[in-house]
């Protein structure tokens, strides 16, 4: 496993990441710590968490998943640990967030209560990446990184990152701190995988030219890229099969934006090729995440130690350039199989 600088801030991680976004709903507590020692034991430093975990977000158990890795963390040398998580940010018409009364604007107070809230639920005095989970581009900017600022300062906050964000938001925030002299984003954590590439675009050049790192998330596509959903298979217990099967109008949306015709022929492509280098779709699909220069860590997540292992293949698997060849021409063949990426309404 290699080790990257995330952006151009003092913190190093392992080019892989362990997300823990189903902790608390899919996976149960034990499960959690379990999935979380074999990353640690497998190397990994890097875990990312958000104070809207797990999801599909709720009431009752907005949090918990902050709680479940601030338990586990009490197990490891703190210093061993680097350790991101987000302030929620608007639901921007999908849903109200609900914490603080739905209202999640990225004000100084929302951000002040919120990293206070995350630091009593993960046990720890300091948070080494905080990042905004969705942005907010109706504030002025600097009113935003202004509040995170003061987080460095106060020594609560080593660097900050975005999430869910676009080209546009990115250098707007790149701007604004340069022009206030303010902290400034070292990262952005997006959707990015075999079925949605749209981060090789535009989002590529800015993390190259102005030294952002990118954090992908979903790196199998919300597990389309396993292959557990080819076929017309709807495994008991995945996410999109509940959101398929029981999920309301937005929750199918999203399923459908993942699971559809264009990413499982995508998908099917995929499995040939992996199964002629000997590894499977899964440990094919971090593996090409892996590889990207605008990429420090690629995020991980699992439900079971069993799914974590596979995705840990990719630890040292490196495609060579007939692999990679191979994989672009399926990408030409049936291009953009995501019909969009969630940024839509931002």
């Amino acid at each position: 496993m290699e080790r990257k600088r995330l952006g151009k801030s003092g913190i190093v991680v392992t080019d892989i990441c362990m997300g823990t976004m189903t902790f608390g709903l899919q996976a149960d507590e034990a499960t959690s710590f379990a999935v979380m020692d074999r990353a640690y034991e497998a190397g990994i430093d890097f875990f990312d968490a958000a104070e809207m975990y797990p999801v599909p977000p709720s009431a009752e158990r907005f949090g918990i998943t902050e709680q479940i890795v601030g338990r586990w963390l009490k197990t490891k040398n703190r210093g061993e640990v680097i350790l991101a998580t987000k302030i929620t940010g608007p639901g921007h018409g999908w849903f109200r967030p609900p914490i603080r009364g739905g209202f999640t604007a990225l004000d100084r107070r929302q951000i002040f209560q919120a990293c206070e809230d995350s630091l009593r639920r993960l046990q720890t005095d300091y948070i080494d990446l905080y990042q905004t989970h969705w942005p907010d581009h109706g504030m002025r900017q600097e009113d935003t990184l202004e509040a995170l600022t003061d987080l460095v300062k106060q020594g609560k906050v080593r660097a900050i990152g975005c999430s869910n964000e676009t080209s546009w938001g990115l250098m707007k925030n790149l701007w604004a701190s340069e022009k206030h002299h303010l902290a400034r984003f070292d990262t952005v954590q997006n959707n990015f995988s075999l079925i949605n590439r749209r981060c090789q675009n535009e989002l590529a050049q800015v993390c190259r030219m102005e030294g952002v790192s990118l954090l992908p998330y979903s790196p199998l596509g919300g597990g389309v890229l396993t292959g557990k959903y080819n076929g017309g298979a709807l495994p008991p217990g995945a996410r999109f099969s509940e959101y398929l099967v029981n999920g309301g109008e937005r929750q199918q949306r999203m399923a459908r934006r993942f699971v559809n015709d264009r990413s499982l022929a995508t998908t099917a492509r995929l499995m040939e090729i992996a199964a002629d280098i000997g590894t499977s779709v899964t440990a094919l699909s971090v593996a090409w995440s892996r590889q990207h220069d605008f990429v420090a860590s690629t995020i991980i997540g699992a439900t079971t130690v069993d799914q974590l292992n596979e995705s840990l293949q990719a630890a040292e698997l490196i495609l060579d350039a007939e692999t990679l060849r191979r994989i672009d021409e399926v990408e030409v063949e049936i291009p953009n199989p995501m019909t969009e990426d969630g940024l839509r309404r931002l």
